[in-house]
């Protein structure tokens, strides 16, 4: 069993920043993915970003490259997504999720385990 743990949501004005974490515990891959996804009410979950730690290679869809930035702190297994440049329409619950291996696409069928979430509300 893997256990996620999200934090570093909250509100922020359209503009501003947060960082989100992703703890990662439990019988961890030695090489393995997290992935980033969002839902907000009414929309289906939309993959944001992943991140492989074989090689340290970031993946993000288009609707948050150049603001969005996908991170690890190996020693502490946690993943951060830095978002920054929020948008009203980026308001949404931020879900990490996990797979063994390298990352293949950002679909959440491909993840094994995920976190209960954390809310980012963006306002004006």
């Amino acid at each position: 069993q893997v256990q996620l743990v999200e934090s570093g949501g909250g509100s922020v004005q359209v503009g501003g920043s947060l960082r989100l974490s992703c703890g990662v515990s439990g019988y961890i891959a030695s090489t393995y993915c997290v992935a980033w996804f969002r839902q907000a009410p009414g929309k289906e979950r939309e993959g944001v970003a992943n991140f492989w730690t074989g090689l340290k290679i970031p993946y993000y869809s288009d609707s948050v490259k150049g603001r969005f930035t996908i991170s690890q702190d190996n020693s502490k297994n946690t993943v951060y997504l830095q978002v920054n440049s929020l948008r009203h329409e980026n308001t949404a619950m931020y879900y990490c999720e996990y797979r063994d291996g390298d990352c293949q696409f950002l679909r959440a069928d491909d993840y094994e385990y995920w976190g209960q979430g954390t809310q980012v509300t963006v306002s004006s």
